[in-house]
């Protein structure tokens, strides 16, 4: 994969006409995600709310797309965004507003996001797309995330609490005692929450996205 490519996040946030001031919080919410994420050195520029519930964001290394997308379910919890990703040539200049930006990854990643909203393809719900030059890799990622999007829909919200505080904590007593139960009572929220599933999406599709030429 060449070193002058990024992957470019779009997302929106589902059913976003039922939540009140929607605007103000998603701005708080990415603001701390902002700084967490460019500390990380996962992502150019900060997030950025381009129109209404949207907002977007260009990646420093393609590599770091599977991390960046588990954590902002996490962490913008309980919204649930429908997110595409594009994969192209980095812009000659990467400077804000992200918006102003363009170029193929920009391209893809708005026709991986439509492709989301009108469920283009797709047989069974799905809340990740991926979009490339590369079809192999497309059909490869998108059967990932197909599945990996199944799992995630019949997480609870109890089993999103005890994922959040583990991916912090990363010990099942740590957590229990910060969230005021017993280890088995992590350890079983986690299996059931399909946990392990999603952090093995991580580190497959990053060995993916290493492989590949996009």
């Amino acid at each position: 994969m060449s070193q002058n490519h990024a992957a470019v996040l779009i997302a929106d946030v589902v059913q976003s006409s039922s939540l009140r001031e929607l605007r103000s919080l998603l701005g708080r919410r990415l603001s701390a995600v902002s700084r967490d994420h460019l500390k990380r050195r996962w992502i150019r520029l900060p997030y950025s709310v381009t129109a209404g519930d949207e907002f977007q964001t260009i990646s420093i290394s393609p590599v770091s797309i599977p991390e960046v997308l588990l954590d902002l379910r996490i962490r913008l919890l309980p919204l649930k965004l429908r997110i595409g990703i594009g994969f192209g040539p980095a812009p000659a200049r990467v400077e804000p507003p992200v918006n102003r930006l363009g170029g193929p990854a920009f391209v893809y990643a708005r026709a991986a996001l439509e492709s989301v909203k009108r469920k283009a393809g797709h047989k069974f719900s799905v809340l990740t797309s991926f979009r490339s030059k590369n079809a192999v890799f497309d059909s490869t990622a998108n059967l990932i995330y197909g599945l990996h999007d199944t799992l995630l829909l019949r997480i609870t919200d109890k089993q999103w609490e005890t994922i959040k505080t583990f991916r912090v904590k990363r010990r099942l007593d740590t957590a229990a005692r910060a969230l005021g139960v017993d280890d088995s009572t992590v350890s079983r929220n986690l299996q059931r929450g399909h946990f392990w599933q999603l952090e093995q999406t991580v580190a497959g599709m990053q060995a993916l996205i290493r492989s590949k030429s996009l």
